[in-house]
């Protein structure tokens, strides 16, 4: 009897004393968590289903070789402004400026060629410097002086427009002037056709410049500190990250891309004004929030914002195929911006 109540004892001890039960995730929440791991995929689906939907509204003539060499000779300036916005973004911050960098790089670029006679190739290495500078002051001000990236960039927008007005004496140069004393400024532009359809060297450029910021951001120190930077900086430093160097770093290398996108502006429309692009920073803040990166910084991927990109230039070529008014076309572009931020905005609860 004895024996027999040992026993029992025994085995409610060795028994199981609690149990776990697994929680089931909804499909929502497994959805989140996807899209947590891969930005991009949203706006793939999204890419997808617009051309999908553009060849059905449009017709055949929307998959047409030409028309998808259109739109990627479209969004050849926007997607390299682009490149230099994620970096900024990534950082958790934010630049207003891109397109003043540009614009006053294509200024000096142009002027330094066919008014005072700077060789092109000269002229293109001062425009690249501009850029430096610009994206130097933008990084000196936010690391030293401890600036809300977007106040600060707000403000040097309006320095570098003035600035620009001021040296172009606002005068365009026209192509004809460019063909006949500086052809090479417009390198970027030049055609050729493979497949029935037309790139330019400017969307070769746009590409191969994505390839190697996946690369630098992905397989370099510097990309996995632009990571760690904007996703917890306080963490950062105390992994032994200088934080203001990698900062610094990011707007110099945005404000060199926006004069490679100068340069690839006046290929693309084949003179220099003073007044084109002004407005490109937007542009590239769309292309780059649908494209999956947070604007929160630490999350995102360069390839998104190509894809952004290519969904924006989707979905204006897409419209005015079907003959739908300009307004139309902006009303869509915002109402996208409205969902990939509220999306952004989901996933971060993942």
């Amino acid at each position: 009897m004895a024996s027999d109540n040992f026993e029992a004892v025994a085995a409610r001890a060795t028994g199981p004393v609690a149990s776990f039960e697994q929680k089931q995730l909804s499909f929502l929440e497994k959805l989140q968590r996807f899209l947590h791991h891969y930005p991009t995929a949203a706006p793939t689906f999204v890419l997808i289903i617009a051309i999908l939907g553009f060849y059905i509204a449009a017709g055949p003539r929307f998959l047409s070789p030409f028309n998808l060499s259109l739109i990627l000779q479209q969004i050849t300036v926007v997607g390299i402004i682009g490149v230099a916005q994620t970096l900024v973004i990534l950082t958790a911050g934010i630049d207003l400026s891109v397109g003043a960098i540009m614009v006053l790089s294509s200024v000096v670029m142009g002027r330094m060629a066919i008014h005072w006679g700077v060789p092109a190739v000269f002229a293109i290495m001062l425009g690249f410097m501009v850029g430096f500078i610009c994206g130097y002051i933008n990084g000196f001000l936010i690391t030293r002086f401890r600036l809300p990236p977007f106040i600060t960039t707000l403000g040097t927008l309006n320095i570098f427009l003035a600035l620009n007005l001021w040296y172009s004496k606002s005068e365009s140069i026209r192509s004809q002037d460019i063909d006949a004393q500086a052809p090479f400024l417009k390198f970027l532009g030049y055609q050729f056709e493979i497949w029935g359809a037309s790139l330019t060297l400017g969307t070769v450029t746009m590409l191969l410049l994505f390839v190697f910021m996946w690369y630098m951001l992905k397989y370099t120190a510097w990309g996995r500190h632009i990571y760690a930077t904007g996703d917890d900086p306080q963490a950062a430093q105390l992994a032994g990250i200088d934080t203001n160097k990698v900062l610094l770093s990011v707007y110099v290398v945005a404000g060199l891309i926006c004069a490679l996108a100068a340069w690839a502006s006046i290929g693309r429309v084949g003179s220099v004004s003073p007044n084109a692009g002004q407005l490109e920073n937007l542009d590239s803040i769309t292309a780059v929030v649908i494209g999956g990166t947070s604007l929160f910084g630490g999350r995102g991927a360069i390839m998104g914002t190509l894809i952004g990109a290519l969904v924006v230039g989707v979905f204006r070529n897409g419209l005015a195929l079907a003959g739908v008014e300009v307004l139309w076309q902006q009303f869509a572009i915002g109402l996208l911006i409205i969902i990939a931020v509220a999306t952004d905005q989901w996933i971060r609860r993942a």
